[in-house]
């Protein structure tokens, strides 16, 4: 058993770093554009700003266990079967961009605007400022973006496993829930626990360090 747990811990790293990875690849330059799109900001384009933004508010609006289900014929399509670890990823990656999106779009509009102004005054491009003035002035509040995302899909890992996504939300429910094994089922809480807890707690760390360096520089 102690086997099977350490395989479901290492399957829920996999599901939640790489979901992670792949939802920042996807979210991240939408979070963008949903900031530079805005009627005051630097590129605005409101037609596509509120398009954009319909969509996140959409698709962020299906619980993810409904979603993952709904997307069971394109995560075949992608990775061959529609359950499993790699099933998991593809459904949590589609669920998390748009979440992602909006963390991006609040840790960049945290900047402050008078900085934003002096670029556009010295005749920085949008391109500039987004690359020296948004991304530098937020990496704080983006690392914690990154931490909040992480533990989302710790709980949305577990929600996976009532549809065999596959790392200790499926050992819970198969094990803990199905066999009555609630030695399993207390395991698994406790090691979800501890996992959060240690994301929370080196993400913090990360944020809090950075931001008193940007501070001191």
């Amino acid at each position: 058993m102690s086997d099977l747990l350490i395989k479901g811990l290492l399957d829920t790293l996999t599901i939640v770093f790489m979901s992670t990875l792949f939802s920042f690849i996807g979210g991240f330059p939408l979070g963008v554009l949903l900031v530079i799109w805005k009627k005051e900001g630097i590129a605005p384009w409101v037609i596509g700003e509120k398009i954009l933004g319909s969509l996140v508010n959409v698709i962020r609006s299906i619980p993810f266990i409904i979603l993952m289900i709904a997307l069971f014929p394109i995560t075949r399509l992608i990775v061959g079967r529609g359950y499993g670890v790699n099933a998991s990823i593809v459904a949590l990656v589609i669920g998390a961009i748009p979440f992602v999106a909006r963390l991006v779009e609040s840790a960049l509009e945290e900047v402050d605007d008078g900085l934003i102004k002096a670029a556009i005054t010295m005749g920085a491009t949008p391109w500039q400022i987004v690359t020296k003035v948004y991304l530098i002035e937020s990496i704080p509040s983006l690392i914690r973006s990154v931490s909040l995302t992480m533990i989302t899909l710790v709980g949305y890992a577990a929600m996976a496993g009532a549809v065999g996504g596959g790392g200790l939300g499926d050992i819970a429910i198969r094990y803990g829930l199905h066999r009555y094994q609630t030695d399993i089922m207390l395991i698994t809480i406790v090691m979800m626990v501890i996992l959060v807890q240690l994301i929370q707690n080196i993400f913090h760390f990360l944020a809090v360090s950075l931001d008193r360096r940007r501070i001191t520089n």
